[in-house]
């Protein structure tokens, strides 16, 4: 993406300059200006509803299936059956509460602010280059601090260090407390939420770059601040899903590892799998953190509840499902279905690879660059930010970007069935991730399709034209 002067001088200082907003406007090749493009402002009924309602329920989805593993092995009909087989509904629902729900302690809060902290610690102090992320609609180019592989491995070497090596406390501590740290969480993430919410109102980092529905509700779940901050580089949402969420992740793992370990006297080869899998996708994550600064959440996404419960308690919990299975489940793959399994993840990670590759080297190059042995093929567009500047950009539509507007997330989909695969065919529910992940990125491609409509305007209806499916090639 080329960008003006006064963007360039604000990359190498790292500094956000705030510019008069102009009110919404539109192109004559019908892009917009303003706040329009972006996250929604107008939002329909049903929309505030559904917001709502995931707010509301979404925590006790995943109480329900920590319940589900902690107490049935796992099964989705666990906790119903309970529930129908007392003598009344409202009996059974008393005594799940009471039997096996998870329950706040001590050591849960402790365990997580005092990760919360040390993450923060590592964030902020840690040595790392500065990345930046894509211009905003109010025309902001923001710097980021990408210190997440050596805080990885720091996180880790004092883990296990402080657990192996010194025996302070044991490897399965996560999976020892995991009820107590679904408690924490949850409160975190909604206290999160709020502060956003009051922040924006209040104390906003970025001013031209809120967005208000009219709804409460909507502004909490969507958020209305694009990029939180505390100073210059505490940026919430890189934070929230890069540190206490992302580098948890194979924590959770191995800790669940060392769990089915105490239980059975060993590790199966789907636990190691699993682990390996993980590991593979949370090292590259780390490996191109300046990469994300690119992706939908950081260049699109406002910071309500979507991000923040999301990243503190979805993420963890959610996405470590298969974890929590194999230690109630231990499953001994044969060689066959193990190889397959794992050649499935590595072509989803190739391709999820591979995809981005492509599209890191043409913005680099402006264009000017082969992609599969010929010329790059792009669309030269140009938006407006909502200071009035025009900008310009570009849409790759050859290589795998010719196959179609969103071939990154074949890669996402077929890594994370083989995660899934790990576990075996007995129960359902190890299978959320792959079933939540079709649904979430078909969600991101409408998304997409809407927010660069409004974005690149005619721009945007040729490069539909060149790339016509949107996910699957002749299918979608």
């Amino acid at each position: 993406m080329a960008l003006s002067a006064e963007s360039s001088i604000r990359q190498r200082t790292g500094e956000a300059v705030k510019k008069p907003v102009d009110a919404a406007t539109a192109r004559k090749d019908g892009a917009q200006t303003g706040k329009t493009w972006g996250r929604a402002r107008d939002v329909g009924t049903i929309n505030i509803i559904i917001c709502g309602a995931i707010m509301a329920f979404c925590p006790l989805f995943v109480v329900y299936a920590w319940m589900s593993c902690t107490s049935f092995q796992c099964s989705l009909m666990g906790p119903l059956e309970k529930v129908f087989k007392a003598d009344s509904i409202e009996s059974g629902i008393r005594t799940l509460v009471h039997d096996d729900f998870p329950k706040p302690t001590s050591e849960g809060f402790k365990l997580y602010f005092a990760w919360l902290a040390f993450q923060a610690v590592c964030y902020s102090w840690l040595p790392g280059k500065i990345g930046y992320g894509q211009m905003t609609p109010a025309g902001y180019t923001l710097p980021y601090i990408v210190n997440g592989l050596l805080t990885w491995i720091v996180t880790h070497a004092l883990f296990f260090g402080a657990s192996l090596g010194l025996g302070l406390f044991p490897a399965s501590i996560i999976h020892d407390n995991w009820g107590g740290l679904l408690i924490a969480t949850n409160v975190y993430g909604y206290l999160l939420t709020g502060f956003c919410y009051l922040k924006a109102q209040i104390a906003p980092s970025h001013r031209e770059d809120r967005k208000f529905s009219g709804s409460i509700i909507y502004d909490l779940y969507m958020g209305i601040e694009f990029n939180p901050r505390f100073g210059k580089y505490f940026d919430f949402k890189l934070f929230h899903n890069g540190r206490p969420g992302i580098v948890a992740w194979t924590l959770i793992d191995m800790s669940f590892a060392a769990a089915q370990y105490q239980r059975i006297g060993y590790v199966t080869n789907s636990m190691i799998l699993l682990n390996l899998l993980h590991l593979t996708y949370v090292i590259d994550f780390f490996i191109n953190e300046d990469w994300y600064l690119r992706t939908i959440d950081i260049a699109h996404d406002h910071f309500g509840f979507y991000l923040s419960w999301g990243d503190t308690v979805w993420l963890p919990f959610m996405y470590t499902l298969q974890s929590h299975y194999l230690v109630r489940n231990p499953v001994d793959m044969t060689w066959p279905w193990f190889t397959f399994v794992f050649v499935l993840g590595a072509s989803g990670y190739y391709i999820f690879r591979a995809v981005n590759h492509q599209k890191d080297i043409v913005r680099r190059t402006d264009g000017a660059c082969n992609i599969w042995g010929r010329p790059a093929k792009v669309i030269r567009t140009e938006f407006v930010t909502s200071d009035g500047k025009v900008h310009k950009s570009l849409l790759l539509c050859s290589g795998f970007w010719g196959l179609s507007r969103h071939f990154n997330y074949v890669g996402d989909l077929l890594i994370s069935s083989a995660m899934c695969l790990t576990c075996g065919f007995e129960h359902l529910l190890p299978y959320f991730y792959i079933i939540f992940m079709t649904i979430l990125l078909l969600q991101r491609v409408a998304r997409d399709q809407e927010r660069c409509k409004g974005k690149y305007g005619a721009y945007w209806v040729e490069y539909c034209r060149a790339v016509p499916y949107k996910l699957i090639p002749y299918v979608y």
